[in-house]
């Protein structure tokens, strides 16, 4: 038995994120989804190896989320080699996955559970009009942020909290407590285009928390709450006095660190 370690890449702007989704039936007729992007990987590898499987990842990624190291591992009996795999696979799969390596790794190793910190990368592109390079991969806000005050907002975040105020409503997790290691905020010129980009490492998410968070730092940087209001909305653990949730589209998954 071998147990091939993945890391991925893709764009996820046609997906209906990682996780393979249930087929909902409405009458006779089944309601057409997208498909998920583990979908598309175990088929490819079922058709490589001949031999079904079970990509197990680090973490799930919402509709519209993309990755740069998304990191996947699964089992299998065949004796190909890892690098045999990654070129079979990058020669079956769509032109928005790719596997940018593929490795052998003790048979003890698992994706989500090995993990010691994830490092979450959000775009916002912030100017006075779209750009056509930017749709799929940022939030568009027109309106000026301060980068200064947001830069300030960003250290009440940092260190272990309970983060309840920034997990989605109607999560079933029950331990809300996780520790940001680090938080930085710096502008960037791309395309010509002026952007924001936030960069979060943390042992661990909450559902949707990275957005949470992006949103309530653009109602600082808007003006619409200070800096130490951070505190007050950890505290209070209160998902509607945070910010509100910013589009997937501008979320990248950057790196699995173990």
């Amino acid at each position: 038995m071998h147990n091939i370690k993945l890391t991925i890449e893709y764009d996820g702007t046609k997906y209906c994120g990682w996780q393979k989704q249930r087929v909902k039936r409405f009458g006779f007729k089944k309601k057409k989804q997208k498909l998920a992007i583990q979908e598309a990987i175990e088929s490819c590898i079922k058709k490589v190896l001949r031999q079904k499987v079970n990509i197990i990842s680090s973490g799930r990624t919402d509709s519209g989320v993309h990755a740069l190291k998304q990191v996947a591992n699964f089992k299998t009996t065949s004796n190909i080699r890892p690098h045999k795999i990654k070129l079979a696979l990058n020669g079956n799969l769509p032109r928005d996955i790719r596997i940018s390596e593929a490795e052998s790794v003790s048979l003890k190793f698992h994706s989500r559970y090995s993990a010691k910190s994830k490092v979450y990368r959000y775009i916002i592109l912030n100017q006075d009009h779209k750009s056509p390079f930017w749709v799929n991969y940022s939030y568009w806000f027109k309106f000026p942020l301060d980068i200064r005050l947001m830069k300030k907002a960003a250290s009440n975040l940092l260190g272990r909290n309970d983060f309840k105020a920034f997990c989605a409503s109607g999560s079933s997790v029950e331990d809300t407590t996780r520790s940001i290691k680090r938080l930085s905020i710096a502008n960037f010129n791309y395309f010509s285009c002026n952007a924001i980009c936030i960069e979060i490492e943390a042992d661990g998410f909450l559902y949707n928390m990275v957005r949470n968070i992006v949103g309530t730092l653009i109602e600082v940087g808007r003006g619409r709450f200070i800096p130490k209001d951070i505190k007050k909305i950890i505290e209070s653990r209160d998902r509607s006095l945070a910010g509100p949730c910013v589009p997937a589209k501008g979320l990248f998954l950057i790196e699995v660190k173990y």
